[in-house]
């Protein structure tokens, strides 16, 4: 099996390279990233040196590099990551979400219908369904309604996707996750900023009165659902993938100042932001009783685990907030 997965230098896209390549010895990787500030290929030092992986510094809406991409490497699935993520900077500058997110994934899957794919994977997010009252959950079904231009671009190439196999057959499979955490985290989401400033003694911004509630999916265990996904789900669905754990934004923010031995005096409430949606739950029965994948990882060990990881990597941090990672390219690539 060929993949070729875009954005693969960032967070959960590099996540998911890691794993192909630890778990399935005769897969080979073609890695197509822009490296935005959010893409590290830091992630990716455990593999950079493996025959079966190739890296590809460009962009999903250059047409011309897609199209020699999908010709020259032939891959047999599309895992498509690339993406504008966060909803902060949507709300500050729309335009580049709009660009990559919707004409991006329109020019990958221009490129793949003339190609001839056995999957062509869209990942999504959950918060395309907008807040949702308690008790209830999203499934599958549940009706858009997007808060930010982040979420809108979102269900606008979900859309896309779905509509590629409705009218070109092509083999589309969408997966939407909730929030993700762990190792190798941009430190700007909620998990690794707080992690990264209680190290610091600095203070910890809570939006408003940190009751937004959101549910926890480890990383891996969201790799491990894309997969399953792949594999043995159906074309032309859409599957929710999840971590069965919500938990309120407070909450996790004390967990982790307990994990650290630090004082909650380190909380400092800030202004909420625009349209910040009060409550994200979605349902994993469809992928469970299809595919029978769960999460793996309960929150206390994989958030244990992510700050390990930020404990023992300070130069990793520090080269992320210093904007040295970017370096790494030019030492490693410029020149092949």
């Amino acid at each position: 099996m060929k993949y070729l997965v875009t954005g693969g230098a960032g967070f959960i896209g590099s996540a998911f390279v890691r794993l192909v390549m630890r778990t399935q010895p005769s897969a080979r990787v073609v890695n197509l990233d822009k490296l935005t500030y959010a893409g590290n290929l830091e992630n990716l030092t455990s593999v950079a040196s493996d025959a079966r992986y190739t890296f590809v510094h460009g962009d999903i809406c250059d047409k011309t590099l897609v199209d020699s991409v999908m010709r020259e490497q032939k891959p047999d699935v599309v895992v498509h990551f690339a993406a504008e993520s966060h909803v902060d900077r949507s709300i500050l500058s729309p335009a580049p979400v709009i660009e990559t997110n919707l004409i991006g994934t329109f020019t990958l899957l221009e490129a793949a219908r003339h190609h001839g794919l056995q999957r062509f994977h869209h990942v999504s997010t959950d918060e395309v369904y907008g807040s949702i009252d308690s008790p209830h959950e999203a499934d599958e079904d549940y009706p858009f309604h997007t808060s930010s231009p982040y979420s809108a671009s979102k269900a606008g190439s979900d859309l896309l996707a779905q509509s590629y196999f409705t009218t070109y057959k092509l083999p589309v499979s969408v997966s939407r996750a909730s929030n993700n955490y762990g190792p190798y985290h941009f430190p700007e989401k909620l998990i690794p900023l707080m992690i990264s400033n209680a190290m610091q003694d600095k203070p910890l911004p809570i939006y408003g009165d940190g009751m937004q509630i959101r549910d926890w999916l480890y990383v891996d265990d969201h790799c491990r659902g894309i997969l399953a996904v792949i594999e043995q789900g159906r074309a032309g669905e859409v599957y929710n993938i999840g971590g069965n754990c919500s938990l309120p934004n407070i909450e996790v923010v004390k967990r982790i100042l307990k994990a650290l031995g630090k004082p909650d005096s380190l909380m400092q409430t800030v202004k909420d932001r625009p349209g910040h949606d009060r409550r994200y739950a979605l349902t994993n029965t469809k992928l469970t009783r299809e595919t029978g994948w769960e999460p793996q990882m309960t929150f206390d060990e994989g958030l244990q685990q992510t700050i390990e990881w930020y404990r023992a990597n300070p130069e990793w941090v520090a080269r992320v907030f210093s904007g040295e990672y970017r370096n790494f390219y030019e030492t490693n690539y410029a020149n092949r």
